[in-house]
């Protein structure tokens, strides 16, 4: 029996339903409604294929935002568990999905977004190894903000009073963390595509593994 085991490790993918005008706003200048959507598409697709590449008993969970279930599903497939993000801005949605986690069972839970296309199944098997020595675990996103956030407990604090979506996020989470004495373990930096700005990092991706 591995039911403890297979609660143990618990990952949470923080994605919306590639609907056009409302998945990817920031891209929408530069790319239109629909091809923006269809990035947003692209990018979870190829986050959830790294995660389906982790060699860890993990359990998977998808938190998204807009459509439903059943439109998930169709979309990524019944073998994932799926929870709306709920409202709230996304120091609340967090706090949520980690209590979920933690009242299940789940002993370390690392959380990431699909933003980033650098994410690989090596790095996120990392995150959870150093959840055994550290408190903390962040993968800072190069615009300020962080693409991963693993912990071994609920610490609310961390998701309080934070500048959500500016260049500071990473910067005030880790000065909370200072004062709440928690060891902190840095993953390698990577690139968010957020912006117009940031489309050439897909690009070059997308020709890499193409």
């Amino acid at each position: 029996m591995n039911s403890i085991n297979s609660v143990s490790e618990h990952l949470v993918v923080f994605t919306r339903y590639p609907e056009p005008g409302k998945a990817k706003t920031r891209l929408i200048p530069a790319l239109g409604a629909t091809k923006a959507a269809q990035l947003q598409r692209q990018m979870t697709e190829h986050t959830l294929l790294q995660v389906s590449k982790c060699d860890r008993s993990l359990t998977v969970e998808v938190r998204f935002a807009d459509g439903n279930l059943e439109v998930m599903q169709q979309w990524l497939g019944h073998h994932l568990d799926y929870q709306p993000q709920g409202e709230g801005d996304l120091g609340m949605r967090i706090k949520r999905s980690l209590t979920a986690a933690f009242t299940r069972g789940s002993q370390r839970v690392v959380i990431i977004g699909t933003d980033c296309p650098g994410i690989t199944a090596e790095l996120l098997e990392t995150a959870f190894h150093q959840l055994h020595e550290y408190d903390l675990v962040l993968g800072p996103a190069i615009d300020g903000g962080y693409y991963l956030i693993g912990v071994n407990r609920l610490i609310a604090e961390l998701f309080n009073d934070i500048a959500w979506g500016s260049s500071e996020v990473l910067q005030q989470t880790q000065a909370i963390a200072q004062k709440l004495n928690l060891s902190v373990m840095l993953l390698p930096a990577l690139a968010d595509v957020d912006r117009p700005e940031d489309l050439v990092v897909w690009e070059q991706f997308a020709r890499q593994t193409s």
